[in-house]
């Protein structure tokens, strides 16, 4: 984690500088003794950590945790207690630890930030899962029922009036919907549309001659505004 410090005594941001060279994974990149030069660092570099003085004169730590749109994760450096209600009002604040600092309570602030941070990624790494296996399906409904298909066995789609043929692998679906909604719903990395009333999984193309491409034993024309497209997407030798 790298971190900066923000107090306008010089003695207190030694001392923080101090408590952090005990941790191997912190590295301190930057200290300031005011806010405004604080928020202009922030403003070009970002930082996992701000270890900020509450008081300071002119503008306060709570001040400047308020400027910043999407401020670090801070832990609050104070000689009284006061503001211990008011500043946990803010998500970014992770602690709040009062002057003089000891060692063991600061030890205590570097694990509640390396879990705040562990947290954030389990929590990203589940909604990356769930997303990924969302993503994966696609319901259609057929006589009120709900058919799950999988993405990869499908073939092709294609255009009927009111209606669109979903073609897998094994079997065809009439369904009642429009080209133009189901596209939406369709991961653009494996799904083109290559004519007005066709949308075609181009992972399974077998041929491609003159203006139509060949997806099993389906031939499917190629309007000639979406060729370009189709040629730019496939891995060409």
């Amino acid at each position: 984690m790298n971190c900066i410090i923000v107090d306008d005594e010089a003695t207190a941001r030694v001392i923080v500088e101090q408590l952090c060279s005990k941790h191997g994974n912190i590295d301190v990149v930057e200290s300031f003794s005011n806010a405004i030069d604080a928020i202009k660092f922030l403003n070009q570099q970002t930082v996992d950590v701000v270890f900020l003085d509450i008081h300071m004169p002119g503008f306060s730590g709570i001040d400047f945790i308020q400027t910043l749109k999407n401020p670090p994760k801070i832990v609050l450096t104070t000689s009284n207690t006061e503001f211990a209600i008011e500043a946990y009002e803010y998500e970014a604040i992770v602690d709040y630890l009062v002057k003089p600092i000891r060692q063991e309570r600061f030890d205590k602030s570097i694990i509640k930030v390396e879990n705040t941070f562990k947290k954030i990624a389990a929590d990203s790494s589940k909604s990356a899962i769930t997303s990924s296996n969302s993503e994966e399906d696609l319901y259609i409904n057929i006589d009120r029922r709900l058919i799950k298909l999988k993405f990869h066995e499908i073939l092709l789609i294609e255009a009927k009036g009111d209606y669109i043929d979903i073609k897998t692998i094994n079997k065809t679906y009439h369904v009642h919907n429009t080209l133009k909604k189901i596209k939406e719903k369709l991961p653009e990395d494996i799904f083109l549309q290559i004519h007005r009333s066709f949308i075609i999984n181009f992972t399974k193309i077998i041929d491609i001659e003159d203006n139509s491409v060949l997806i099993e034993k389906n031939v499917i024309p190629i309007s000639r505004s979406n060729r370009p497209e189709l040629m730019r997407r496939l891995n060409l030798l």
